[in-house]
């Protein structure tokens, strides 16, 4: 049994081009279906959901054989114990800093101000701003990342943006861009020993239909 970890949403959507590449059709929604565990047309092949963040994890410690996941992920996660074959250049996003639009951010950064950065990805933030020399003040959070600024939780938030509309709507402005992201195939180590045909069957078509993008 080959099990591929995905997260829903974004990922899963793009992904599924590259798994019909590899004659992998997933057979339920997982939008409508209350299942973690979803069948393929092919019975030796299962789809597992679990969280984006959780995906790296998952691969490392053989709860999946392969998964999808976010440079970002991957960072934060250390990639340790992944073999990462693949860039898939789906899911496209950028990790950037943003702030309040009445806040002058060169400045504070120019006067070597404390900032107070508000972030689900700490270890990209914390290398970011040590490169700079700013001194910031970490506060980790999960979700509603744009409420921090406007609560006065936090001068900046770095987060991930796609289209910038989210910001916008909530009066907040893209200061810095700190990296481009896209989503990565990351493969377990052992599996890829054990199980080297089928998965190599997939990495491949993963491969051949990047190329022909």
């Amino acid at each position: 049994m080959i099990t591929l970890a995905l997260s829903k949403g974004r990922i899963f959507e793009e992904t599924l081009p590259l798994l019909a590449a590899a004659g992998i059709e997933v057979l339920e929604d997982p939008e409508k279906s209350r299942k973690l565990i979803l069948p393929t047309n092919q019975p030796e092949v299962r789809v597992v959901l679990v969280r984006a963040s959780d995906v790296p994890t998952y691969v490392q410690y053989g709860g999946a054989d392969l998964g999808v996941t976010g440079k970002d992920t991957l960072i934060e996660h250390g990639g340790q114990g992944l073999y990462q074959p693949l860039d898939l250049r789906i899911a496209k996003c950028r990790v950037s800093v943003a702030v309040r639009a009445d806040f002058d951010y060169q400045q504070a950064v120019r006067q070597g101000a404390r900032l107070k950065v508000a972030t689900k990805y700490t270890g990209i933030a914390r290398d970011f701003f040590a490169t700079k020399g700013v001194h910031v003040d970490m506060i980790k959070l999960y979700g509603s990342m744009e409420l921090a600024p406007l609560t006065g939780l936090a001068d900046a938030i770095v987060d991930l943006v796609s289209t910038g509309n989210t910001l916008k709507a909530n009066h907040l402005v893209e200061v810095e861009r700190i990296m481009d992201i896209s989503s990565h195939l990351v493969v377990n180590q052992a599996a890829l020993k054990l199980k080297q045909a089928p998965l190599r069957r997939i990495i491949d078509a993963f491969a051949g239909a990047i190329r022909q993008d």
